[in-house]
Parts: structure tokens; sequence; C-alpha cells
């Protein structure tokens, strides 16, 4: 007898089960119908452990499955972040090196300014010199010009007082 209520027990269970599918398979989203009309929900329909069995494992597996996806996001977050941080830490070095060739261009244009400058400078002097020592020059020699002319000059008066005392 036990043996008949375990069976009875069995076909009620499935009788359940197969009313709880049907029940899904009529009254939800065209999806589920169109799953359960496919060759694997009409199997399905027909094994009932089996079905159990893939829901059970579908249940089960979407933990791991979920885990998964959430890893596989904070990867990709994370490796996104790392490349902002290294695009950051790149865009730093070069602007430390556009400072550091600024400041030494900085430097050069100063150093080579100071040079011209002196340059400047001493050829400048060097010029207002040379023009000082030509006028100077120049003055000299109107002096000894005059002084030339002057001692000609002399000279013509002296010949001609010779000639007149003669």
């Amino acid at each position: 007898m036990e043996n008949k209520s375990g069976v009875s027990d069995f076909q009620q269970l499935q009788e359940r089960w197969s009313t709880q599918i049907q029940r899904l398979y009529v009254d939800s989203q065209p999806l589920i119908s169109q799953a359960m009309n496919s060759r694997c929900g009409q199997y399905l329909s027909s094994h009932p452990f089996l079905a159990l069995a893939v829901m059970l494992f579908s249940a089960m597996a979407a933990l791991p499955v979920g885990l998964f996806l959430i890893f596989a996001l904070v990867t990709v977050i994370t490796s996104t972040v790392g490349f902002v941080f290294f695009e950051v830490f790149v865009l730093f070095a070069g602007m430390l090196t556009l400072l550091c060739v600024l400041s030494g261009l900085a430097i050069v244009s100063v150093i080579v300014s100071f040079i011209l400058m002196a340059f400047y400078t001493t050829i400048s002097n060097i010029l207002m010199y040379y023009s000082e020592l030509a006028k100077q020059v120049q003055e000299k020699e109107k002096d000894q010009e005059k002084e030339k002319d002057q001692e000609k000059d002399q000279d013509q008066k002296k010949e001609k007082d010779q000639e007149k005392d003669k």
C-alpha cells in the first residue's frame, strides 16, 4: 500500500508540476510560449525531472555567473581607471619635460641676451671711442694744416718782407 501511495503521490506531484508549467505556458509572455513550443521546451515538458534539474541549475548558476560578470565589470572599470591614471602620469611626465625644456630655453635665451648685450655695448663703445679718436685726429690734422698754413703765410710774409727789404 505504501508503494501505491508513493506512486500516487508522485503522479499527483507530476500533475501539479504539469499544470504549473501549462499555466506558465499559457498565461505568460510570448517568449515563454515560444520557448515551450520549441523542441527543447516540448522535451522538457515531457520530462519534468529534467526540467526541474535545468531550472535548479539555472537558478544555482545565476550567482556564480553574476559574480563573474561583476568581476568582469570591476576589471574593465579598474583597467579604465588604470588607463586614465596612466594617461595622467604620461601627461604629468610630458608636462614636467616641457617645463624643463622651457626653463632651459629661458636660461639659454637670458645668457645669449647677456652675451649679445655685452657685444653690443663693447662694439658701440669701441665705435664711439673710434669716432672720438677720428675727430681728434681730424682736429689735429686741421690744426697742423692751420699751423702749416700759418707757417706758409709767415714764410710768405717774410719773403714779401725780404723782397721789400731788398
